[in-house]
């Protein structure tokens, strides 16, 4: 069985290994779409927390059942699945109060864990949905549509609100998406005009801001002069983090998606004179994943143009590199075995 290792920051290797045997309560799955994410990027250039080398990577994966033991009844030989990348341990304070994202000893494939860059991986049977009405690319990016998801679950935005999406990277996308499902305006900042007018042209998005041009003055124009309800940032870039502040209303939510290995600094009475709440949101919950599947199968998602970059299992190293490269359109990558 091949795999992919990350064996320190800067370099892969291609190795081989014997297959997995079948756990008690788990399943084989052979991994067939493994999508490439930021978190991915970080880990690969040094710049991830919670992370230790070696590690093999991937969490965004889709696969077909191969086997899974007799107690195992939601998954049969042959499934397509997604996996559900966290696994928690079902006991701590944070599992008790239906956070299973945040669970105390969360231990996520591809972090802190080997994950799924690999022919075959063994998976707790309760971390597998079956997906067999969608398609494998479908199933590959549930995981990463379903951050979004579970940070507007975690604002609690409501229809008619005005919120403020800044990154229009796959995160961020996704959270557009969602937004706009949910009835609210939707403002999209980014210093990259090219995925600007992606935001536009294929998630709907009306209203553009590039962040190099006076945001704050942008948004107040687009609110009437009363910043967003929401903000939120999908990033995890410093500068935008601290800087995402000033697009937030009186009384409004910070959401911070994206994360920075390092310190933020908010200039304490701007945030308090706003009686800001600032929220952090991480991973994403099974019903995250359930209310993406939902829209998969019902309203679509362009995963044609999302997917901008495909690389085979055996040729991903040759082509890693290339998708640091911002001046390549990098929006979602996908690995297929």
């Amino acid at each position: 069985m091949k795999y992919i290792v990350c064996k320190q920051p800067g370099k892969f290797q291609m190795g081989e290994t014997k297959e997995p045997e079948l756990k008690e309560n788990h399943a084989l799955v052979a991994i067939k779409r493994i999508g490439i994410c930021g978190t991915d990027l970080h880990a690969f250039t040094g710049n991830q927390p919670f992370f230790t080398y070696p590690r093999i990577l991937g969490h965004e994966l889709a696969g077909e059942v191969l086997a899974a033991g007799p107690e195992v009844v939601h998954v049969t030989k042959g499934n397509r699945v997604v996996v559900m990348p966290y696994l928690n341990c079902g006991k701590c304070k944070a599992c008790r109060n239906g956070k299973t994202n945040c669970c105390i000893n969360l231990k996520v494939l591809g972090v802190h864990i080997d994950g799924g860059m690999q022919e075959i991986l063994s998976v707790p049977s309760d971390n597998l949905i079956p997906v067999n009405e969608l398609s494998l690319d479908q199933a590959a990016i549930i995981e990463p549509l379903s951050i979004g998801a579970h940070a507007l679950n975690r604002a609690k935005v409501v229809r008619g609100e005005s919120i403020v999406v800044v990154g229009c990277g796959p995160i961020g996308l996704g959270i557009m998406k969602f937004a706009r499902l949910l009835g609210v305006k939707v403002i999209a900042v980014d210093i990259n005009p090219d995925r600007l007018a992606y935001a536009g042209e294929h998630i709907g998005i009306k209203f553009l801001v590039n962040a190099k041009e006076d945001p704050v003055a942008q948004i107040k124009e687009l609110t009437n002069g009363d910043l967003a309800d929401t903000v939120f940032d999908a990033t995890g870039n410093k500068t935008a983090l601290e800087s995402g502040i000033d697009f937030v209303g009186h009384g409004g939510r910070y959401v911070l998606v994206g994360l920075f290995k390092g310190d933020l600094q908010f200039n304490h009475p701007t945030i308090h004179s706003k009686e800001i709440s600032i929220i952090c949101s991480r991973n994403a919950t099974f019903t995250d994943f359930h209310q993406v599947m939902d829209v998969l199968y019902e309203e679509g998602f362009p995963i044609d143009s999302y997917i901008t970059h495909r690389a085979p299992f055996e040729r991903m190293i040759d082509h890693f590199n290339g998708w640091l490269e911002p001046e390549n359109g990098v929006i979602k990558a996908m690995v297929s075995l």
